[in-house]
């Protein structure tokens, strides 16, 4: 595995070595001792798995007092991936990061705790996989606009299928300071 490091210290793209032949394909895609090895020490307790079609825009999402970090990756189909920092006095805070995960590159993208997270189906399907450092609370479940200008994603072109739900969200420099994670 080949570790990248991204703009924001914690954020890494991690490349499989992908073994092929006529046959199909190998790979490890996740090896404790290698992440460790690699500065990311996590312990990983819930595996999600979502489906979405063409255009679907998921997030940005984050639990508060339950941090969640995750390791995702696309297992059919292509997303264009998102994780912002959040985190009060980080010197990176509202800076992003992105990612094009798919079933071709098996890019993994790992967002550390503290981070808002979200994604954009490219492909006309799309099997979106991560595994989450602490459970899911859903009233622990908080959420930044999309589109926020001060975060200023360029997210791809095409029509966006959002939830209601994420809808909803402010934008983050609108957001109460009580309802954002800290900076350690």
């Amino acid at each position: 595995m080949i570790f990248e490091s991204t703009a924001i210290p914690g954020v890494m793209k991690i490349k499989p070595e992908v073994h092929k032949d006529n046959r199909g394909y190998f790979f490890e895609s996740f090896k404790q001792n290698i992440f460790e090895d690699n500065n990311l020490k996590m312990k990983f307790v819930q595996d999600n798995q979502a489906q979405s079609s063409k255009g679907v825009l998921r997030g940005l999402h984050y639990q508060l007092n339950n941090p969640q970090g995750k390791l995702a990756w696309v297992t059919l189909g292509k997303v264009f991936d998102v994780a912002v920092d959040i985190r009060k006095g980080s010197p990176t805070f509202g800076q992003s990061v992105t990612a094009i995960l798919d079933d071709k590159s098996h890019l993994r993208f790992y967002v550390p705790p503290g981070f808002a997270h979200g994604y954009y189906v490219l492909s006309q399907n799309a099997i979106f996989n991560y595994k989450c450092t602490d459970f899911y609370y859903p009233e622990d479940e908080y959420g930044i606009k999309w589109d926020d200008p001060s975060i200023n994603i360029k997210w791809a072109e095409g029509e966006k299928n959002i939830s209601n739900k994420d809808t909803c969200h402010s934008n983050l420099n609108e957001m109460n300071e009580d309802c954002l994670p800290t900076f350690s």
